[in-house]
């Protein structure tokens, strides 16, 4: 039989066991979770952030044509200032510096380098550029992570033979890789010949959204273009370019330069709106033309076979030289991350194909009977799905055989306009969940075997976000685009310490209990309620005892109602599918707390639960969850 004056003490061990769950489960990501080697870094583009677009010989790329036609960008914008790397690079090297970033993941603009392609001479304006960025990243301990090609290409090469459209186009490519690799080669460890190629050539060619915009019906309205071959031709052109590169650079560099080349593929995770065969099979389509669109011949030698079988004539064939050549010409694939959506099947129910997969004969939603697949974000269809990360990695690793891995983008975006306060943008409380989140089940997939060596935040800094302009904001840095003065955010911090890492204490060890403490008494609410005298696991939880025994103090009313809002906050963060409608999670969350008599939230210095408004308590509730969890 249980006496009134043994539950205090129950209540007591109850909550402390459960924070200390808790903590366990804040402190379950650490730097020390991943291989020693494992890089942490950010990455940008050329295009997206150098700026000075005719300077120094530079030539136009497609993309400083096509910014400026009226209309083409949502706010307006181009690349001719962008963030100006180009003048400010040392600044942002130091600012890499200061975070403590392991690599940085940047692309070559081929029109500074080669503004005619290989009709033309070497800019040496161009390489001296790469060679002080490069050297000045490897003096400040970071690796250049570099990437060939990141959707810019020399508009002379669009306009002489139609760029990707031709097999001149290969040649051209090769050329400039090569040269590259004799330039940089000797410091530049990791290639990446392209960002993202089988997205590039859907928007490009299959919606027309991108230079040179072609596209037919029903997938867009343009002036020129064949949305059913032209993307297949120009992916066909980028694979062989791609193994050309390779087999050059393993024949040529690879034993005296010692490094690698890999592809970098634009990756979605799709589960099946229904659970019927249909839908599942459906699936399976849609990946089919993501990522082994371009990874399966460079792996196997040919398309994969639903491919093949769905468009027929309209996929190129590889010669039997060809495919020799593809096969295993690839050293580590690339994974850009961002969406997760469900599919529905195309061929067996009526539906409206979507301008993205719709040659795979299925559509795209980003709901299931009205709730979302994941939390929201202020980008349409982007939707938070932390899992994915893990299911993605797990594929790739079984189908093709635990090749290297690297996540060379992931990240979350801000919407920002005029009236958007600069504070706003800075507090970026969200981008620190979703990081947090997505590298903890990153982290489960390595525990499980993948062999996934590094991990890049989308973006380095705020940047030009291609037809979104500067309105979408991916930085862990603000950029003021007046000033140009660029300024960590709160996720820059918290990564930048994500990666310092701490030292790993024992869980059975006397020190265990003092570091929950340490990090405990971190939180700017409890800053004022630390014990006095404790010295191990037992005087700490005769502490939390002592504060639910029935105390009148504030400080005490306080710390327990925190303990009760971090238990609710760490349940809400992962169930954020649950409560969909934000007035409802409120009504929830402060009943929750009244329920169990706790009116206070002020540990040290916050106002009361009852004098805050809806509003303003979710953003406290935010705070708590993504800083102190």
């Amino acid at each position: 039989m249980v006496t009134r004056a043994e539950v205090p003490a129950a209540m007591a061990r109850f909550f402390f066991l459960l924070l200390l769950t808790l903590f366990s489960t804040a402190a379950a990501l650490k730097r020390s979770d991943f291989p020693p080697s494992f890089l942490f870094g950010a990455g940008t583009s050329s295009y997206q952030i150098e700026g000075a677009y005719l300077e120094d010989n530079k030539g136009e790329s497609n993309w400083d044509v096509f910014t400026h036609i009226q209309g083409k960008i949502m706010d307006g914008s181009n690349g001719d200032v962008a963030l100006d790397h180009y003048h400010r690079y040392k600044e942002d090297i130091e600012m890499m510096h200061s975070l403590g970033l392991d690599s940085y993941r940047f692309s070559l603009s081929w029109s500074r380098i080669l503004p005619k392609g290989r009709f033309g001479t070497v800019n040496p304006a161009g390489v001296d550029f790469y060679n002080s960025l490069i050297n000045g990243l490897l003096q400040k301990g970071i690796e250049p992570f570099v990437t060939l090609n990141h959707f810019d290409i020399p508009k002379e090469l669009e306009e002489r033979y139609g760029s990707w459209l031709s097999p001149e186009m290969q040649e051209d490519y090769t050329y400039f890789a090569e040269l590259c690799f004799k330039m940089f080669g000797d410091r530049v460890k990791h290639w990446t010949t392209f960002n993202e190629p089988n997205l590039m050539v859907k928007l490009e060619y299959f919606s027309g959204k991108y230079p040179p915009n072609h596209c037919s019906s029903p997938f867009g309205k343009c002036t020129s273009g064949n949305s059913s071959t032209e993307p297949y031709i120009a992916a066909h052109n980028i694979i062989l370019a791609h193994a050309k590169t390779v087999d050059i650079y393993r024949k040529n560099y690879k034993a005296k330069q010692g490094g690698s080349v890999g592809m970098t593929i634009y990756m979605r995770w799709y589960e099946p709106l229904r659970n019927i065969s249909a839908d599942h099979l459906a699936v399976s389509r849609a990946q089919s033309f993501e990522a082994p669109w371009f990874l399966d011949p460079l792996f196997f030698g040919d398309y994969p076979r639903q491919m093949r079988q769905i468009l027929g004539a309209n996929l190129p064939k590889f010669t039997k030289g060809e495919k020799q050549l593809l096969k295993n010409q690839i050293d580590f694939i690339g994974i850009n991350h961002y969406k997760t959506l469900y599919v529905k099947d195309c061929i067996y129910s009526p539906c409206d194909r979507d301008t993205y997969n719709g040659d795979a004969l299925v559509v795209e939603l980003a709901e299931r009977n009205g709730i979302p697949i994941g939390k929201p974000t202020p980008v349409a269809n982007n939707y938070v799905v932390p899992s994915s990360m893990e299911k993605l990695v797990m594929n790739l690793k079984q189908r093709y055989n635990n090749t290297p891995m690297y996540i060379t983008e992931n990240g979350y975006a801000q919407i920002s306009n005029s009236s958007t306060a600069t504070e706003e943008l800075i507090n970026d409380n969200e981008r620190i969940s979703y990081i947090r989140d997505y590298l903890t089940y990153l982290g489960y997939a390595i525990r499980k075997g993948a062999d996934v060596r590094g991990y890049f935040a989308w973006s380095l800094i705020d940047n030009f976000e291609w037809l979104s302009g500067y309105t979408v904001k991916y930085g862990l840095c603000h950029v003021d685009m007046k000033s140009l003065k660029r300024t960590p955010k709160l996720s820059a911090k918290w990564y930048s310490k994500f990666i310092n890492g701490y030292k790993q204490i024992d869980k059975t060890s006397e020190e265990y209990p003092k570091q929950i403490w340490a990090e405990i008494s971190a939180w700017t609410s409890c800053r004022k309620l630390n014990p006095t005298n404790w010295n191990n696991e037992v005087s700490m939880e005769a502490w939390f005892y002592e504060l639910t025994d029935g105390g009148t103090d504030d400080k005490v009313k306080g710390l327990r109602s925190l303990v009760i809002l971090v238990i609710w906050a760490n349940w809400r963060e992962r169930n954020a599918r649950v409560f969909q409608d934000k007035e409802k999670r409120m009504r929830q969350l402060v009943d929750d707390i009244k329920d169990e008599g706790r009116l206070w939230v002020r540990a040290a210095h916050a106002p009361e639960i009852d004098l805050l408004s809806y509003e303003r308590y979710w953003r406290s509730v935010t705070l708590y969850s993504s800083l102190y969890l």
